[in-house]
């Protein structure tokens, strides 16, 4: 990883803000809120795991950075005080050894005073380890040189060359500014210069010292520091990955399973490897073992409950039947039986036998009506012009009708809405009594057509409203007690439904009210 990398991250406190708009960025997308931190899926919270990893490694990262540039200045910093006690130790003995000495002419061309001096350096540096030194003579350049006390290494041939500039143009700027100039130069090691004038007898000369600090170790050391790094970061994110997609997939599985499976059963899942959603998936395994258990229960109890509801619905209906049948077949009995003792009964009791056998027709018509269904054929139909045919047909001197309906043209089957509509109004009718009023109003709503027949009689007495619309359940004592359930079944043929929407009773005029619904689209 560059170390330019960290150089950036060096102003750590704008690392933590941008991670968390980071991580809020990316987990308001993922739940629909940009900007906002909603750890509520297993990706989002790996996504901040990864984060906090990053996060972490970049904070040691640039802990290593710091380390090794404090690592590095310090041990500049101590070469620097080296090579400066150094160049005043050759101040020193260089002012010792000129002290009260007249130099001759051109004394810097004398071999012996270039020995001289070589020994004073050598003297000076004898306890600087690793530092080399000399003296400069502005004109004429080098007088003295001392390689360093490196341990095991042979004294140095001469004058180090390749620093040959480097050192004359320090030298030169300390005698000029009289006093001590220091330089430092980088590569793969860093070269620390340091120049002092020497005062004395001899002018425009000056002593030197140099020294190398090594950085090719601690800058591998770095780079291999942030390469480990680097490679756990890359390690972890590849796992994250891996591990999201993995859990991703799983759930994918388990959610297409249960999305198949439809809602009768729970399927049974296979184990995916992954120790808590195979718990989880145990868990709905379980769970839909039991719940086909207790549907299969379930459906047993209410096949015993159906057949039981069946029998008593046939108990009821026989009972109902046999009780309608046997009255007009007593009164035929009697009739017959007073003919054969008085032959001229005979006329009225032929009479009474056909009216008692036009009741029983009527009655198997009805029971018929309720068995026997037929698809509806809508057709166009004037709903105010129908209402009023329809009213007429019970118009009596005795009850008042009122029709209020709008001037709507709605697709009906006519002939079924009528079949409904009668026992309806012919149950108004007879409650309403004489002096009575039955009110039709109908309004149409947004695909409903509503149609309220409500009448001005004593109400649904409370014993018979619980079960009004069953067959052969009647308050009067000349009804059948098919009207209502015959009426029922032709709403529900119709894709409607026919209810009492009051009982009525409460207050004087106020009597029972039906409701019929029906699916209607205006046209």
């Amino acid at each position: 990883m560059p170390v330019s990398l960290f150089m950036r991250l060096l102003s750590a406190p704008r690392l933590a803000p941008d991670i968390g708009r980071m991580a809020g960025r990316h987990a308001g997308r993922s739940s629909g809120h940009t900007g906002t931190l909603r750890l509520k899926s297993l990706r989002a919270r790996l996504f901040v795991v990864w984060l906090l990893s990053l996060a972490a490694s970049c904070a040691v990262g640039v802990l290593l950075v710091q380390l090794y540039r404090q690592s590095t200045s310090a041990q500049t910093a101590r070469a620097e005080a080296a090579i400066a006690q150094a160049c005043e130790r050759i101040a020193d003995r260089y002012a010792y050894y000129t002290n009260g000495w007249t130099p001759p002419a051109n004394a810097t061309q004398d071999p012996g005073l270039r020995r001289d001096l070589a020994t004073v350096v050598a003297v000076a540096l004898s306890d600087s380890f690793g530092i080399e030194g000399g003296i400069v003579d502005a004109e004429a350049g080098p007088l003295a040189f001392s390689y360093p006390t490196y341990a095991g290494t042979p004294p140095a041939p001469g004058f180090p060359d390749a620093e040959r500039g480097r050192i004359l143009a320090l030298t030169q700027d300390a005698i000029n500014a009289d006093q001590p100039e220091g330089a430092q130069f980088s590569a793969d090691t860093r070269l620390l210069l340091r120049a002092c004038p020497l005062r004395g007898p001899l002018p425009n000369i000056a002593a030197w010292t140099m020294t190398r600090v090594a950085e090719t170790a601690g800058l591998d050391a770095l780079r291999g520091g942030l390469g480990v790094l680097l490679a756990l970061v890359v390690g972890l994110s590849g796992w994250l990955t891996w591990l999201v997609l993995a859990w991703t997939r799983h759930v994918g599985r388990i959610e297409a399973a249960l999305a198949d499976a439809g809602a009768a059963d729970l399927p049974r899942l296979a184990p995916t490897g992954e120790a808590e959603l195979d718990r989880i998936i145990g868990a709905l395994n379980t769970a839909g073992t039991r719940l086909a258990e207790a549907r299969r229960r379930s459906a047993e109890l209410s096949d015993r409950v159906a057949a039981a509801e069946r029998l008593a619905a046939l108990g009821r209906v026989a009972a109902g039947v046999a009780h309608e049948f046997r009255n007009p077949i007593a009164a035929m009995r009697l009739k017959a039986e007073n003919a054969l003792a008085d032959p001229s009964r005979q006329p009225a009791a032929l009479q009474a036998v056909l009216a008692q056998i036009a009741r029983l027709d009527r009655l198997i018509g009805e029971l018929l009506a309720m068995t026997q269904r037929r698809e509806p054929a809508p057709a166009p139909v004037r709903l105010a012009e129908f209402l009023h045919a329809v009213a007429a047909d019970h118009a009596s001197d005795a009850v008042t009708l009122h029709v209020d309906a709008p001037a709507a043209t709605l697709p009906l089957d006519a002939d079924l809405l009528r079949r409904t509509l009668d026992p309806l109004l012919d149950n108004a009718r007879r409650h309403a009594q004489d002096g009575g009023a039955v009110a039709i109003r109908a309004t149409c709503r947004p695909g409903t057509l509503r149609i309220e027949i409500a009448d001005s009689g004593p109400g649904v007495a409370p014993a018979v409203a619980a079960n009004l619309f069953e067959p052969f359940v009647t308050g009067r004592a000349d009804g059948t007690g098919l009207g209502l359930a015959i009426a029922r079944e032709l709403a529900q043929a119709q894709g409607g439904r026919l209810t009492l929407a009051r009982a009525g009773g409460e207050r004087p005029g106020e009597g029972a009210m039906f409701v019929l619904e029906l699916p209607c689209p205006l046209s």
